[in-house]
């Protein structure tokens, strides 16, 4: 369980809150609500996603239950050590689409007495880590490993399961591209995609050959 700490002016360090799952599990919006509280407490906060991500909204950090929060799109990680100058908070949403120099930002960030709140994608769409986020799961002091709910089963979803034949590893996408599945269900569809693409011979064009 995550228990949300405060922050200590005696102590010149802050720390590293990781909020991770698969698609429709939340993510975003438990960031919200982390990033409200810190602003209701009257601290500096500033939040930041990856320029790429415009499925709703350009500016806005927006949930699936259409929660939303403003933030600053950014095209690379750079771009946050920069300005997340004199913040107390800072919130990165979609985190395993920015470049691996996200992990050394936020350490920095934590380093100089920020809290860094990040949430993003544990496992693509093949089920293997995704981009950054084993390497910032890793630094961060508390990770929340949050799930969706299994559209074929019920039980609890970890799989981002992607219903197109498309292979780019980034394919920003809603329900009609993605699903949560569970570990069988996941498994089940993944078997069944690979004996879809198997090649089978034809018995005829075998015995034709073998007469040649």
């Amino acid at each position: 369980m995550f228990l949300e700490n405060t922050v200590n002016h005696k102590e010149q360090f802050g720390w590293i809150e990781v909020i991770c799952g698969s698609m429709f599990s939340g993510k975003t919006e438990e960031l919200i609500r982390r990033l409200k509280r810190a602003q209701f407490a009257k601290q500096k906060v500033e939040i930041f996603k990856p320029a790429i991500d415009i499925r709703y909204d350009h500016e806005m950090v927006v949930s699936h239950d259409a929660n939303e929060i403003r933030s600053t799109p950014v095209p690379a990680a750079a771009n946050i050590r920069i300005l997340a100058d004199t913040c107390d908070v800072i919130g990165i949403d979609e985190a395993q689409f920015f470049d691996d120099e996200i992990v050394t930002v936020c350490n920095d960030l934590a380093n100089k007495g920020v809290r860094v709140i990040v949430a993003g994608l544990d496992m693509d769409f093949k089920g293997n880590p995704f981009g950054p986020m084993p390497a910032l799961m890793a630094t961060a002091e508390y990770v929340t490993k949050v799930h969706a709910v299994c559209t074929r089963t019920g039980n609890l979803a970890q799989f981002s399961y992607r219903k197109s034949r498309k292979d780019d590893l980034v394919l920003l996408g809603e329900t009609e591209e993605y699903e949560p599945l569970s570990r069988a269900a996941y498994y089940k569809a993944m078997l069944k995609e690979k004996v879809h693409k198997m090649k089978v011979n034809d018995p005829k064009e075998i015995s034709k050959k073998s007469d040649e």
